[in-house]
């Protein structure tokens, strides 16, 4: 690095509020920005079509202009109402076009602010869309530049020929307008160094024809034409893409370096002998997948494997299996669930699927002399609500390896859990689980396990961790033969005649010997927040009218379907997350039986329940969930024999993303396809940290679904770069870069 570009670096990493004067520290704290180099990589979001310069006495209706005027009036008035301040103002122009100005405030401060820059007799360029307001034309709130008192015409001729070009838009807060942040950032191209480190090395530039990161940078927030703007973020696109693969290479290239133990395939084993006894044949997918754990398995490097499965396609099986090879290789392994229900589900279906593989005892020779059983599988179950004997055997079998196969919830996370050889992790919905989590069993083997994350319906962040290469995909794309057909209906929840109609769909339903489930976001009335246990995957839902209605909740829910006569003389039973672990299984039992045939719950359904006579489900005020968790949902129905019916009752307005959420829910059944929905609907989150929901991440201009090729091919550059140069010392300006952008976000990254 020269030392030009040492000093560029050293400008870039400058706290803001020592580089930009007149305040906005604030603002620019509430927006995360706290150096040069966060301010200048906080991009445009849009830019304004400025529009030529236009006689105010030729202005129509609609149109998008810029005019040269002076303030001819201003005045500031109050609302009767006392809610609120206008100021109502005056321009023209040298022909003798005359227009209004409107701006609306809040609060007087800025008002006064507004009013005292808005001097009758000073000259400015005022730019905004032309309206009709009492047969007057208006600009409301256009953006203006009013000149100084010592103009020249050589300063107006630069300010008119800056007004031609687009404008960029920035994402904003109410103490740091748009214009304000453009106003910062023009003052720090203004000051730049002569040269800035850029992190994309020259001959990667020239091979793709890329900006220098100067030049880009004045590009992207001067532009002098469109043109300017799309070359630069055709840059900053790539620089995204190149320096997270640059990140990922050196993580992949560290866990290989880190070695693990191979754990190979054992002829007539274990896994010979579940095969042999499974009741069902395997997909092709089943095997196929299977083929592809086993072999990753048997290398001297850790596997990191994604298992991507629509809901029913059989991942139990698959992860089973890969199981079963590493107890054959004399290791233990672990299946981590998010829920004490889905991990006693996952227990209940191993036992049946391992069946005599799963006992345990000693034979005897024929003069009674005992004889060690063959290998077998020794299964516990380990999840908070174990009493304090259970739980230390529980441990105690771990520790010495008696048991070799253990089912648990985050209670396998706490301190006292030791293993005697842990070669295998499976973690079941893996979204659930934060990355600090997920590493704690990472950590608790002789040497590291092999890991094993598997979703039903990958969410935003998931798929962008694939794309990037940072795990491998296995993926199940194929559900076993007969499975029954689920249709997915929307009822608008303000047509009474239709949610009506839903009570009587499921009384049909449950006369023909099905079960129902009805959803809703809430436990209570008095519950303050939706019981989601989706909560940092979930999208903010879009603040409408419709929505600030009550939602509906469980035990209200409950007490009005007891008296709906369409669900006369049917027992309701209620299932929420404040309800202990005996209630559960109580109400669960008495669904599967028949005696309760309609349960009321929350999301605590939304994994580890197969009730196969499930054939309805109703979800209150649908729109209050996200994409993924829907889906879910849905899957707990059309498990067995019959087909199922799902009914999304929602308020949501038509043209809001809510409703193309559920637009897209009832459009397909394919996980992956929603999958990518989602991710189209609400981005890819911050690839590098541990938020999921896309707001101010690592990602600002990359996109995964329309960067495809892109990140693939940064993906093979980046693997070039790191196997000539693992340190970065050759490329000093990269390696400092990516220090900048990790920052805390490393950790993560190593753990993801």
């Amino acid at each position: 690095m020269s030392f030009e570009e040492q000093a560029g670096a050293l400008w870039l990493v400058r706290p803001l509020k020592r580089a930009v004067s007149g305040g906005g520290g604030k603002g620019f704290a509430t927006l995360g920005l706290k150096t040069v180099d966060d301010l200048l990589r906080h991009y445009p979001r849009r830019y304004d079509e400025p529009g030529a310069l236009t006689p105010l006495a030729v202005l129509k209706p609609g149109e998008h202009v810029t005019v040269l005027a002076r303030v001819a009036e201003a005045r500031l008035h109050r609302f009767q109402s006392g809610q609120g301040l206008r100021i109502a103002a005056v321009i023209a122009d040298h022909e003798g076009g005359r227009i209004d100005l409107a701006f609306f405030f809040k609060n007087l401060p800025p008002a006064e602010y507004a009013l005292k820059r808005l001097v009758i007799g000073r000259e400015g360029l005022f730019t905004g869309i032309v309206s009709e307001y009492r047969g007057r034309l208006q600009l409301t709130h256009p953006a203006y530049q009013l000149f100084g008192d010592e103009a020249t015409d050589d300063t107006i001729d630069e300010a008119i020929l800056q007004a031609g070009r687009p404008i960029p838009i920035y994402r904003a807060c109410q103490s740091l307008a748009s214009w304000k942040i453009h106003a910062a950032i023009r003052t720090l191209l203004d000051t730049a160094p002569t040269s800035l480190p850029d992190p994309i090395p020259q001959h990667i530039r020239d091979h793709e024809h890329l900006m220098g990161l100067a030049e880009a940078l004045r590009a992207v927030h001067l532009p002098e034409a469109p043109e300017s703007w799309h070359r630069a973020r055709k840059r900053f696109r790539f620089e995204e893409a190149f320096t997270l693969q640059i990140a990922l290479a050196r993580r992949r290239a560290a866990a290989a370096a880190q070695g693990a133990t191979p754990r190979p395939p054992t002829p007539d084993g274990l896994l010979a002998r579940f095969d042999e006894a499974l009741p069902f044949t395997l997909t092709s997918a089943q095997r196929r997948v299977g083929d592809e754990l086993s072999e990753a398995l048997a290398t001297p490097r850790p596997m990191r494997r994604l298992l991507q499965g629509d809901v029913g396609s059989g991942k139990t099986v698959v992860a089973l299996r890969a199981a079963l090879q590493c107890i054959d290789a004399g290791v233990q392994a672990a299946i981590l669930a998010p829920t004490e229900i889905l991990a006693t589900q996952h227990l209940a279906t191993i036992t049946t699927l391992l069946g005599p593989l799963a006992q345990e005892g000693l034979f005897a020779h024929d003069d009674g002399t005992p004889l060690p059983a063959p290998p077998s599988v020794s299964v516990r179950l380990l999840t908070g609500s174990l009493n304090a004997p259970n739980r230390r055997r529980v441990l105690d079998d771990l520790a010495s390896g008696a048991a070799n196969l253990v089912v648990g919830t985050h209670a396998l996370l706490s301190d006292p859990v030791e293993f005697a050889d842990l070669g295998l992790v499976v973690v079941d919905e893996q979204h659930r689980f934060g990355v600090e989590q997920r590493d704690v069993l990472r950590t608790r083997g002789t040497t590291p396990p092999h890991l094993l994350v598997m979703t039903a319906t990958p969410i935003p962040r998931t798929i962008a961790m694939t794309v990037f290469g940072d795990l491998e995909v296995s993926v199940l794309d194929e559900l076993p033969a007969g499975r029954p057909d689920v249709t997915t209906h929307l009822v608008p929840a303000d047509k009474q005649t239709w949610v009506d109609r839903a009570w009587h769909r499921v009384r049909e339903e449950i006369n023909r010997g099905g079960r129902a489930f009805i959803v809703c976001p809430r436990i209570a009335t008095d519950t303050q927040e939706a019981e989601t246990l989706l909560a940092e995957e979930t999208e903010p839902p879009d603040a409408t009218p419709a929505q600030q209605r009550p939602l509906a909740n469980v035990e209200d829910t409950a007490r009005t379907l007891a008296a709906h006569p369409a669900l006369a003389g049917l027992e309701i039973g209620t299932l929420h997350g404040r309800m202990s672990s005996e209630d559960k299984d109580r109400t669960m039992a008495a669904l599967a039986s028949g005696s309760v045939p309609i349960v009321v719950a929350t999301v605590v359904i939304e994994v580890g329940i197969d009730v196969p006579a499930a054939t309805a489900m109703v979800v209150l005020d649908a729109d209050r969930f996200g994409l993924a968790q829907l889906h879910q949902l849905r899957g707990r129905i059309g498990r067995g024999s019959a087909p199922g019916v799902c009914l999304l009752v929602s308020g949501a307005p038509e043209d809001s993303v809510a409703a193309q959420r559920l637009a897209a829910l009832v459009a397909t059944r394919d996980g992956f396809r929603l999958a990518e929905k989602d991710l189209e609907l609400r981005r890819e989150g911050d690839v590098l940290g541990t938020s999921q929901t896309g707001t101010i991440g690592a990602l600002k201009l990359l996109r995964v679904t329309r960067d495809a090729d892109l990140i693939v091919r940064t993906r093979a550059l980046a693997e070039t770069l790191i196997a000539e140069d693992p340190t970065l010392s050759r490329h000093r300006s990269l390696s400092a870069h990516l220090d900048r952008m990790l920052a805390d976000r490393e950790e993560f990254l190593e753990r993801a």
